[in-house]
């Protein structure tokens, strides 16, 4: 089979679900219209249900060795489509054709008897999903050493944490040889150690030529995992394309509003700044390196590449510079990469937040921090018509490589901002308003120095984490 052959289609896939509001309707609609039909009476057609869309013309492909995620809040069909994918629920409308073995995860210990034991229920299962008495054998000790669960495997799975649940499901379902990979969130439920084994597996998986496909609601797993996603809104496709961009959209779409009232306010706060003069101002979210920075500058438009916002403001240009303010794009280990963008506000706003996200080749973010984990701000809100610039340095003290970065404009109320350190993650998240991201702004390059004392790399692995180290000799005689 051809690597660019799709072995996942959906044709204009639909869902259509009758919601009754008691259960004596149900019995109502499966009687009445038959009697009527006795009777004669062809015009009355009185309903007792609602219908109730899950999903409406869906269509996409996934070829062989590709990652499709798929992200949506709940309730917009997520789980609907990959159970019709998987040959488990029918559609209404449309088609679906799959080419090879379907191997899915989509619910926990779904197809497991409770009351038997790990091994027993790893020999049906596997029997189940299409292998032979031959190859069960030969891969059953891989699998039971992939899940990892100890002497549990011969107690009843009745006995067994939400964890072990999942290791041994996933375990079956990784050892399968199949063409086509479905999981439905169920990675959520295991430990940190073990997720990273099933990426490493599911790594391996695609690289065999299967597809994949991901439902999570962990949008980091999405934009390091996957080539491409789709976000779901209302059973719909409201997006389709880069996972990373496809992220950044389920964003803009999903986050809160950017209200605090929530949030107990201190007695000693002073009322929110209500204004601001209409004149167009220039703000610097971090300490200036001088307007020398923005004259120096190659900048690259930003009307070329892509931005997700919400219409609030635009980013103008941007550009990266080494530490001595040249434009660069390659940079030393542990060398300085200056990062500038600018913005046109288009609607008035709470005080502009602006970071930068590095990506790795795989892309695995690196690094990400902006001007709220610095704690620096502008104490004010910004009116429609000002120019926000942000200039921000990033010691580059990563694995030598290729990164892509990512630019990003937000907004908090600068009441909220004062207050930081006594909010948590969630709530300062949740008064975060996203406005404007460049999901893929640009590329940079980092070697390695060939002229520095010591080895010729400052470290091993994605990042150089500050430390020390000492080393004693003590002599045994």
């Amino acid at each position: 089979m051809s690597s660019s052959e799709a072995i996942i289609e959906v044709r204009n896939l639909a869902k259509r679900y009758e919601v009754y509001d008691q259960p004596r309707d149900r019995l109502k609609q499966l009687i009445v219209p038959k009697l009527v039909r006795l009777l004669g009476r062809d015009g009355d057609n009185r309903r007792y249900y609602r219908e109730f869309w899950a999903l409406r013309k869906i269509s996409f492909d996934v070829r062989r060795g590709e990652t499709l995620g798929i992200v949506g809040r709940n309730g917009s069909g997520k789980s609907t489509l990959l159970q019709i994918i998987a040959g488990t629920l029918a559609p209404t409308l449309g088609d679906v054709t799959t080419k090879g073995r379907v191997a899915a995860l989509l619910e926990l210990g779904s197809g497991f008897n409770p009351d038997f034991s790990g091994r027993e229920n790893v020999l049906l299962n596997a029997r189940i999903l299409g292998l032979s008495h031959k190859q069960i054998a030969a891969r059953y000790d891989e699998i039971v050493s992939f899940a990892d669960i100890g002497d549990f495997i011969e107690q009843p799975v009745k006995t067994y944490s939400s964890g072990m649940f999942v290791r041994l499901a996933f375990a079956v379902q990784a050892h399968l040889d199949a063409s086509i990979v479905i999981i439905d969130e169920a990675l959520a439920v295991g430990d940190v150690f073990f997720r990273q084994k099933c990426y490493a597996r599911l790594e391996q998986i695609r690289k065999s030529g299967a597809a994949v496909l991901l439902v999570s609601h962990a949008l980091t797993d999405i934009e390091q995992f996957c080539d491409r996603a789709i976000i779901l809104d209302n059973g719909q496709i409201s997006f389709a394309g880069d996972a990373i961009e496809a992220t950044k959209r389920y964003y803009q779409m999903n986050q809160s509003v950017c209200s605090h009232a929530h949030l107990p306010r201190s007695a000693h706060d002073p009322d929110p700044v209500q204004g601001q003069s209409g004149a167009t101002e220039i703000n610097s979210i971090t300490n200036p390196l001088s307007e020398r920075v923005f004259d120096k500058a190659e900048f690259c438009d930003a009307g070329k590449v892509t931005q997700v916002g919400n219409g609030w403001a635009e980013c103008t240009r941007f550009a990266v510079l080494d530490e001595h303010g040249n434009p660069c794009c390659h940079f030393w280990q542990g060398q300085t990469a200056i990062f500038i963008s600018e913005f046109r506000i288009l609607r008035d706003m709470g005080s502009p937040t602006c970071g930068v996200v590095l990506h790795s080749e795989r892309g695995i973010i690196v690094h990400g921090k902006g001007s709220i984990e610095h704690g620096v701000s502008t104490d004010s809100p910004t009116r429609a018509g000002a120019v926000v610039r942000c200039v921000q340095a990033i010691d580059l003290n990563l694995q030598v490589g290729e990164y892509s970065f990512e630019i990003g404009l937000g907004s908090i109320e600068p009441d909220v901002f004062r207050r930081l350190a006594e909010l948590s993650h969630e709530e300062i998240d949740a008064n975060v308003r996203h406005i404007c991201v460049l999901p893929k702004a640009g590329s940079i390059s980092i070697g390695w120095q060939r002229v520095r004392a010591g080895s010729a790399l400052t470290h091993h692995g994605i990042a150089d984490l500050p430390g020390s180290i000492e080393l004693n000799v003590s002599s045994t005689g």
